[in-house]
């Protein structure tokens, strides 16, 4: 089971009405997003999740080995980011 801070789940509840950009109609739910992370990524702790206007989420987080770590997600598939379509 994972915790989520409180400040972390707040701001994950204020992102639509902070929001400038949001993710494209059509792409993944961020929940379906965060579970291929979580599965596909050695995850300890979410730091932050964030939309980029360049059209990817961006997930900054604790890895098990006690060290930050950031990836890129495409929103369409969940998978790495890349530039390159």
């Amino acid at each position: 089971m994972r915790i989520v801070p409180l400040a972390f789940a707040a701001t994950l509840t204020a992102l639509p009405a902070a929001a400038q950009n949001l993710p494209p109609a059509n792409s993944l739910p961020l929940s379906e997003v965060v579970a291929k992370v979580e599965k596909t990524q050695p995850v300890r702790v979410f730091t932050e999740i964030e939309w980029e206007d360049d059209g990817y989420w961006d997930f900054d987080f604790i890895n098990t080995d006690n060290r930050r770590a950031r990836i890129r997600i495409d929103p369409f598939s969940g998978e790495p980011w890349s530039r390159r379509r």
